[in-house]
């Protein structure tokens, strides 16, 4: 299936059979995988996991993410993962566990060539720290928790909005919308003019789908799956309301 948007999408996950999957569909350009996905995909050696996506899928672009919680660690860690091919984006999250931010090693990896895609922002300040620490000749990623954000009540769209603004004037930037949530994500982040989307395989299915469900037939669908799951509980409020 071909992509009726602008925005590059990515599928966001580690089982390597959904990757595969996910490859047939000509709108797909690159994959993002992260320590969590690895640990729900049941990756064991994390080498071995990259280095397989990496010789089936030579021609996309992959973000792997460092493990480590230092600085000396995730430096060392990011060579290894950038020397797997230069269509690799090393993942960074913006903070440490102290809530300290890594700057100086997106700043040491970028001024390296590493490309860096700095992972896990939630706040304009967080772009802001990642933006001046970036080598303005090093293409990277500024990935923003939408999702996330939009899970503590707050509403991310301003976020999203100041972001796309502030990247703008950094050639070598892409914004990139992570955790999303649902197939309509798709049409905000392109109507806000982010570069890139990653979405977890379960939605890219809904979205293939989407043109063969209109929201009568989801209603439909819907009162179905009551009846499906009425008939297997095996009981009834009318026999209930007798015996009760």
């Amino acid at each position: 299936m071909q992509n009726q948007y602008s925005i590059k999408i990515y599928s966001d996950g580690a089982e390597i059979n959904a990757m595969r999957q996910m490859a047939h569909n000509d709108y797909l350009s690159g994959f993002t995988t992260n320590p969590s996905l690895m640990k729900k995909a049941g990756v064991t050696n994390y080498l071995k996991f990259a280095k397989q996506v990496m010789k089936e899928f030579p021609d996309y672009c992959v973000s792997f993410e460092v493990f480590g919680q230092t600085a000396d660690v995730m430096a060392k860690e990011a060579k290894i993962l950038a020397d797997l091919g230069t269509n690799v984006y090393v993942k960074i999250p913006i903070i440490d566990l102290k809530g300290n931010y890594n700057t100086d090693l997106i700043h040491e990896l970028s001024s390296q060539g590493i490309k860096v895609n700095v992972t896990a922002i939630t706040t304009e300040l967080q772009v802001q720290a990642a933006l001046a620490a970036l080598c303005p000749t090093t293409p990277a990623f500024v990935s923003l928790f939408v999702g996330r954000v939009a899970d503590t009540g707050a509403d991310p769209i301003a976020f999203v909005k100041n972001t796309v603004n502030m990247v703008s004037d950094f050639d070598n930037v892409q914004t990139l919308w992570a955790s999303t949530r649902e197939v309509y994500n798709i049409t905000q982040a392109e109507q806000l003019g982010v570069d890139i989307i990653t979405v977890p395989p379960v939605i890219l299915q809904k979205y293939n789908d989407r043109r063969s469900f209109t929201p009568d037939d989801v209603a439909l669908d819907t009162v179905h799956g009551f009846d499906k799951d009425i008939k297997s509980l095996g009981f009834s409020i009318l026999d209930d309301a007798v015996t009760a």
